[in-house]
């Protein structure tokens, strides 16, 4: 027998499915699945349960197992929600305007950037030398305050000797990760690479533990399978990959998620909605493969240079915070983008001392500002670069969630309190759509009386009359039910308006769309002079646990057909180990002056056009066929295009510039 194991760690549940690899048609044959709640302090739990659970119920002995393979939405929730370690920016080249350029300001906050002079021109001369000094004034303070650091030279793409010097001179004196802009993208915008570089510095703690935790289970259980895991764009690379590079598994779970889509339903065009605990994701199907995003991935309002499937992630999950918005007197209620820890999970976990709490909160005659709320310690993050305020009240938390009513002593407490979320280190508890559920009675792995309790504490608070928002806790969570359903069409909506070219956010504001959605909700028969409707041009599948509860009614909203597949549960899961690897590797060919070809890459530049594309193509094989090797694959196959920019000057043809690329594919190594 020949099993792969797929795992997903999501913000709440971490999914494991077995498939057979040793079917006679090729197809592999799903024999087992589980989940387990993500362990956030320490993944190698959540991922341990989930994998046990699965071996168990397959029967099957560790040296069946092959490959191992992991997705998740960690690195894509993270940037959601703001979290990520503190890094250290070292800017070669740049000038401060250039921080405010592609949300380069917004990613890093209060992180902070050291200029250096240097940097090379478009064709990689040297345009200034490199001075580390500033660098060196302040390495011995970053090393103790900064999780990692990330370098971006000016471009860098073109020349990396600068930012090879930085690397290794941060490396020697602090021993912490550094990443280079050049490692990640070799395509222009200096500010947009340099904020992938951000992103990428601040997310490699958290996609290294998650590695780490994947071989301690492994270790424990005795498998020796090797580990893949998955890319924004589908496709597979090995652990050690993914380590230096976790940005491009910023889409990774959504990615694997449109893998699993394709093969659970065969569906070759489709919108694909895979609702989690933090986010749902949205992208589509085209002629049975994913949609990629050719600007780079968005994710939390960050366009990065990875390339991704073309993905619209929004803040709504099964954990969304539940909250109220609109007018005073009217208010509605609202979901997200920041994710909580159910009522419900906390107090399964912890029991008397939560119900203790609501029950303390429920007696008072008034409704305190943080009734319903708890704060513990994650675990996740270096607690380095604390403020004096947040290291005080960090001090005071604990691994035990504590009612928030009475430890927030005023509205600085609360802004630090946000500051420790942000970064990751802190976890609030409060009421989310999962207690709905558990509320009534279409989930029940938690405690369903801590959720009534919860839904009876937000219930009765007051409107801008001061009347209780609602007087039913039931009916309460059927509302957030039938927000989340109508939240679902919308993003779906907005999605395709985004696809189409148009400005969906606003169009989906527009009065005539949000009546048909009333009409379509209601099941209006209202006499209307002009009827209007709206209708996808393709089924919706809905993928995730809770996907049978929201995304039927999404897709009737719609007006289209719903398909939930019979695994949609573990559809990541599945699709983690069912992609292939797939490497791509650009070299540009520029002409500075005539009859002199500039090979990025290489030193010594070309006096005629062919010799510069014939060394490119060679250049381009042998780096696709070096990284396609580090992904993982022993057996793999390259394909080579070039695309060319030329003008006719002097009544001549002559090249400006022309991208060759290399793109190499190949299975991940199944071990005998």
């Amino acid at each position: 027998m020949a099993l792969l194991l797929g795992i997903d760690t999501g913000g709440t549940f971490t999914d494991a499915a077995l498939l057979d690899n040793s079917a006679q048609n090729g197809q592999q044959e799903l024999v087992a699945k589980a989940k387990s709640l993500t362990t956030r302090h320490d993944l190698s739990i959540g991922i341990a349960g989930a994998a046990e659970a699965a071996i168990r119920e397959s029967n099957c002995q560790p040296e069946d197992i092959k490959l191992v393979s992991v997705s998740t939405t960690l690195a894509t929730n993270a940037l959601v929600e703001g979290q990520g370690g503190r890094v250290a920016l070292i800017a070669i080249g740049f000038d401060r305007k250039d921080l405010e350029k592609a949300g380069l300001a917004d990613a890093l906050g209060q992180d902070p950037v050291i200029m250096l002079p240097g940097g090379h021109t478009t064709h990689g001369a040297q345009a200034k030398p490199l001075d580390l000094s500033e660098l060196e004034n302040q390495i011995e303070d970053l090393r103790d305050s900064v999780t990692g650091f990330a370098v971006a030279g000016y471009f860098a793409v073109r020349n990396p000797e600068h930012e090879i010097t930085v690397r290794d001179y941060i490396f020697a004196k602090t021993g912490k990760a550094v990443t280079c802009s050049h490692e990640l993208s070799a395509r222009l915008n200096g500010p947009k690479r340099a904020l992938t570089t951000v992103l990428n510095a601040r997310l490699v703690p958290m996609i290294t533990r998650l590695i780490e935790a994947t071989h301690k289970m492994l270790a424990a259980h005795n498998i020796a399978a090797p580990v893949m895991v998955v890319r924004g764009d589908g496709a597979l690379v090995s652990a050690e990959f993914a380590k230096r590079r976790p940005i491009e598994t910023i889409l990774s779970g959504p990615a694997a998620s449109l893998v699993g889509a394709r093969y659970l339903t065969g569906a070759e065009k489709a919108f694909v909605n895979d609702i989690g605990g933090t986010t749902s994701d949205i992208a589509i199907l085209e002629d049975g493969r994913p949609k990629l995003d050719p600007d780079g991935a968005m994710v939390g309002g960050f366009r990065t240079m990875v390339e991704a499937v073309a993905m619209h992630t929004f803040g709504l999950g099964g954990d969304s915070e539940v909250g109220l918005d609109g007018p005073a007197l009217r208010p509605e209620i609202s979901l997200g983008p920041k994710r909580l820890a159910p009522i419900s999970l906390i107090a399964k976990q912890f029991g008397e001392p939560i119900h203790a709490a609501l029950d303390q909160q429920l007696k008072s005659v008034l409704n305190g500002r943080h009734d319903g709320r708890f704060a513990m310690l994650s675990g996740s993050e270096s607690a380095a670069g604390l403020s004096a305020n947040e290291s005080k009240l960090f001090e005071r938390l604990s691994d035990v969630p504590q009612p928030l009513e009475g430890f927030l002593q005023n509205t600085s407490e609360a802004a630090s309190l946000n500051k420790l979320v942000g970064r990751g280190l802190v976890l609030v508890a409060g009421l989310t759509p999962s207690d709905a559920m558990h509320a009534l009675n279409h989930h029940d792995i938690w405690d369903k009386t801590a959720a009534l309790k919860a839904l009876q504490l937000f219930a009765r608070r007051r409107d801008g009359s001061g009347n209780a928002f609602m007087d039913d806790p039931l009916k309460l969570a059927e509302r957030i039910i039938e927000r989340v359903q109508r939240r679902s069409a919308e993003i779906v909506l907005q999605t395709a308006f985004e696809i189409e070219g148009r400005n969906g956010a606003d169009l989906l504001q527009h009065e005539l769309v949000q009546d048909v959605l009333d009409q379509r909700a209601s099941k209006s028969t209202k006499s209307e002079m002009v009827s209007l409707d709206m209708k996808l041009d393709r089924p919706l599948i809905g993928l995730g646990a809770s996907a049978h509860q929201y995304h039927p009614k999404a897709a009737d909203l719609l007006n289209t057909t719903a398909i939930v597949p019979e695994h949609a549960d573990v559809a990541n899961a599945i699709g983690a180990v069912v992609g292939q690897i797939s490497i791509r590797f650009d070299v540009t060919i520029s002409q500075p002056a005539e009859g002199r070809f500039h090979v990025t890459g290489l030193e010594n530049p070309f006096a005629e056009e062919t010799a510069a594309l014939k060394n490119a193509e060679e250049f381009a094989i042998l780096r696709a066929t070096e990284l396609v090797q580090e992904a993982g694959a022993h057996e793999f196959e390259i394909s080579i295009s070039t695309g060319e920019k030329r003008a006719t000057l002097e009544s001549r043809d002559t090249l400006v510039e022309a991208t060759v690329t290399a793109v190499a594919t190949g299975r991940p190594p199944i071990i005998d």
